[in-house]
């Protein structure tokens, strides 16, 4: 309200503006809004001879493969000392959004992937599941930037000379498995991750069981003896527990089982994040967004804070066992990691490859020629149960008794091996 005697000539400061206002005769201010600053996406273009350009590994820059035009990326290396960020609506608001360059998204009908590819770049299937129900659309803008990147490592030729030796490996697998074009469809993806640091103060309280040595009488032998006895008595501590570079995937489109085969990445290499490194590379859009992935990271924490507290306790005898945990200093980073992605096909059944950017480690899924695991079986069952069946024959004579305990053995121990190789054969088709 102006009129007011008080407030002649009082004027607002010049970053508010009067807004609308639910009561008559009373004029509010609130802050200017800032002037919106729209970035301009870089494009990757060779000033030389204008054809496309793309990150080279080996240069660490940005190439050019037709007139070897190169420039290195603008990225400054920070490793794990890379900056942190707390969970405030100001940090989040201020974060940049987008990906700094032209992109579009390939999104897969079949997954629900959708990865950021570069402009001009023509693929027909998805390298998550092999799928050819793909189509193209305008890469979201609204999403947060990444803070931090690991660059590839790894150039793409290491990367089929050890996914042929992987897939080479284990006599199970179909003959002439590493010589299929599964090895040729490599992508190299950046794929999304959250990274968590947190203290976790945990007071617990627990049953803690101590052993004791007592004498008593055994009167059915008449003489004494020793035993372990257990005191049992209420306890409770506080543990404090510090976590660093907890990483958490920002995506649900690939099997976690197998890309935390290929940990660990070596978060000293982070580096500032620059477009450049995305040039002629694709990069998965997160679809975990940071409060789920959050509350993902929460949990493994608590995990982590619970087995301090068990560390704690000086006996392995507990029960009764509860824990309290108080979060602080929260903290958390977008980076991207470098992982390469493959799916083919064998026998109509989608398997998945990845191999780890930065490291080479190469872990994924891989058919099992089942004739060959239950021939292996079948030849450890069979001397126990030959041998058992000669025993039974002999025993009519009274000469067969060693035999059937030698057959009962030999069979016990091909049940354990035929158990391995049948768990090892299922965990390599649904790693």
């Amino acid at each position: 309200m102006l009129d007011h005697p008080k407030l002649a000539g009082w004027q607002p400061p010049s970053n508010y503006q009067p807004v609308p206002s639910t009561l008559e005769g009373i004029t509010v201010f609130a802050p200017r809004p800032a002037d919106l600053v729209v970035e301009e996406p870089t494009t990757y273009k060779c000033p030389n001879c204008g054809a496309a350009t793309k990150y080279d590994i080996t240069a660490g820059g940005v190439a050019c493969e037709h007139c070897g035009y190169t420039t290195l990326a603008q990225a400054q290396k920070v490793g794990v000392q890379a900056q942190r960020s707390e969970f405030t609506l100001e940090t989040l608001g201020q974060a940049e959004k987008g990906w700094g360059l032209d992109r579009r998204v390939l999104h897969c009908d079949s997954c629900g992937a959708e990865l950021a590819i570069a402009e001009g770049a023509l693929t027909a299937t998805c390298p998550f599941c092999a799928s050819n129900r793909v189509n193209l659309r305008q890469a979201p803008s609204e999403n947060l930037r990444p803070r931090f990147v690991i660059p590839f490592k790894i150039t793409p030729e290491i990367v089929r000379q050890r996914a042929r030796e992987w897939l080479g490996k284990g006599w199970f697998h179909p003959s002439g498995l590493a010589d299929s074009s599964a090895i040729d469809r490599f992508s190299g993806v950046y794929l999304s991750f959250w990274t968590f640091d947190a203290n976790i103060g945990s007071d617990w309280n627990a049953e803690v069981g101590y052993e004791r040595e007592e004498r008593y009488y055994d009167a059915s032998d008449k003489e004494w003896r020793t035993r372990t006895v257990i005191d049992w008595r209420w306890e409770r501590g506080h543990v404090v527990t510090r976590v660093n570079n907890l990483l958490v995937a920002g995506t649900a489109r690939l099997s976690h089982l197998i890309l935390e085969k290929v940990y660990p990445f070596n978060l000293n290499d982070l580096v500032t994040y620059s477009p450049d490194f995305l040039a002629g590379w694709q990069a998965l859009t997160y679809d975990i967004t940071l409060p789920k992935a959050w509350e993902a990271g929460k949990a493994i924490m608590r995990e982590k804070a619970k087995s301090a507290c068990y560390a704690d306790i000086p006996t392995n005898h507990v029960r009764n066992f509860s824990m309290s945990a108080d979060f602080s200093d929260e903290a958390w980073r977008y980076v991207l990691l470098p992982v390469y992605v493959a799916a083919y096909l064998f026998e109509g059944k989608t398997y998945q490859v990845m191999v780890n950017g930065q490291t080479g480690t190469v872990a994924g899924q891989k058919p099992v020629a089942w004739w060959k695991v239950w021939l292996a079986m079948g030849l450890l069952l069979a001397p126990g149960l030959l041998l058992g069946l000669v025993g039974l024959i002999l025993t009519a004579a009274g000469v067969g008794i060693v035999l059937l305990g030698v057959a009962f053995i030999l069979l016990i121990i091909g049940v354990i091996l035929s158990i391995m190789i049948y768990r090892q054969a299922v965990a390599s088709e649904a790693a």
